[in-house]
């Protein structure tokens, strides 16, 4: 197991930790309600560090990035960020994503943890441009830091107006006495707030003087179970639940983030998708009882057929009921559709409805 320059920090905060991608992650300190709350209410800090950062640059960066991604990275402009996916070659993704753009022709690429060197494989067998890329996922740490309460809290941390940083912008500026550290609002979370990308010898200090400004604000650590309880809240996707290789961007509800203006990987395949409408589609719903559904469980009809599977599923922390998000064929997907969620003996029912489960 691998261990984020943190690892001890959270050993002496109590934390809970468990194997997650090949690291030693924090999955809760207190409990996952309690830090689920706080994040919601006020201020909560995750160390994200485990999550990898690929750096592309040259004056063929932008062309690699546009074969492999599904998105249109011409769009983005230095200071912006886009979120986007690494479609593979027979309908289903690599990973998803988020990119920036830090000066011309130079872009980070943020994947998942347990995807990095798969990621990179795959990227690199697609660069035929000459494009450089540099593998930084050992070399920096990641702080999310969420909540409502994040601006007051953080801003005494900074020169720079962070009130001015809109969602899916970055500025590269100082932060807690480091300079040149990326200060993104990409959160995960739904409740505000911003990403610190820095180097693991600047971490400790980052995260010793974010809980030092934080104090007053009721700022906690977070772990990764609260993190997931907010992302399904939100509806947002967690690949190896509800996007993998077998999913489309399109079934997955990620047509917006695969755009048909360029040409990219299986880019035609998936364009005939698109216009012809997928098979099946990812749903969120609600149950009407009691229950909690979780990641593998069965959606059945009245009947009890099964006619689909739940990808993530919880309680709901700020609602107070099962939520779930699942793949269901396209017929069943209508927001309002009644469908049952098969729970040991129990087929529960549920209702079909629209993101995000939290409306703030």
């Amino acid at each position: 197991m691998k261990n984020t320059t943190l690892t001890e920090t959270h050993k002496a905060l109590g934390a809970k930790l468990v194997p997650f991608a090949g690291y030693n992650m924090p999955v809760q300190y207190e409990g996952v309600n309690i830090e689920h709350e706080t994040v919601r209410n006020a201020v909560g800090v995750f160390d994200v560090s485990h999550m990898g950062e690929f750096l592309i640059e040259g004056v063929q960066a932008l062309e690699l990035i546009q074969k492999v991604s599904s998105n249109d990275a011409s769009k983005l402009t230095v200071g912006r960020a886009q979120y986007s996916c690494l479609p593979n070659d027979d309908g289903g993704i690599v990973d998803d994503l988020i990119i920036y753009k830090i000066k011309e022709n130079q872009y980070l690429l943020v994947v998942n943890a347990s995807n990095i060197e798969k990621d990179w494989n795959w990227i690199a067998s697609k660069n035929d441009v000459g494009a450089t890329m540099r593998n930084l996922s050992e070399d920096y740490s990641l702080l999310a830091i969420q909540g409502p309460k994040a601006i007051d809290a953080m801003q005494t941390l900074t020169s720079h107006d962070l009130s001015e940083i809109k969602f899916y912008h970055f500025v590269v500026d100082d932060f807690a006495d480091v300079e040149h550290v990326i200060i993104s609002a990409t959160g995960y979370t739904g409740s505000g707030g911003f990403e610190i990308y820095c180097k693991n010898s600047e971490v400790k200090q980052i995260w010793d003087k974010v809980f030092e400004a934080g104090a007053q604000y009721g700022i906690k650590p977070i772990g990764l179970a609260a993190r997931d309880t907010l992302r399904l809240e939100m509806g947002y996707c967690l690949y190896g639940n509800d996007i993998d290789d077998t999913t489309s961007p399109i079934e997955a509800g990620l047509g917006w983030i695969t755009k048909f203006t360029k040409d990219f990987t299986n880019s035609e395949a998936l364009k005939k998708e698109k216009e012809h409408g997928p098979e099946r589609k990812l749903i969120a719903f609600e149950l009407d009882d009691r229950g909690i559904p979780r990641h593998g469980y069965d959606i059945v009809d009245g009947n009890g057929n099964k006619i689909g599977i739940v990808t993530s599923g919880t309680m709901s922390p700020s609602l107070g009921k099962g939520i779930g998000l699942g793949y269901v064929p396209t017929i069943l997907s209508e927001v309002g559709s009644n469908i049952h969620i098969q729970i040991r003996k129990n087929a529960i029912p549920a209702t079909v409805v629209k993101l995000p489960f939290y409306k703030g």
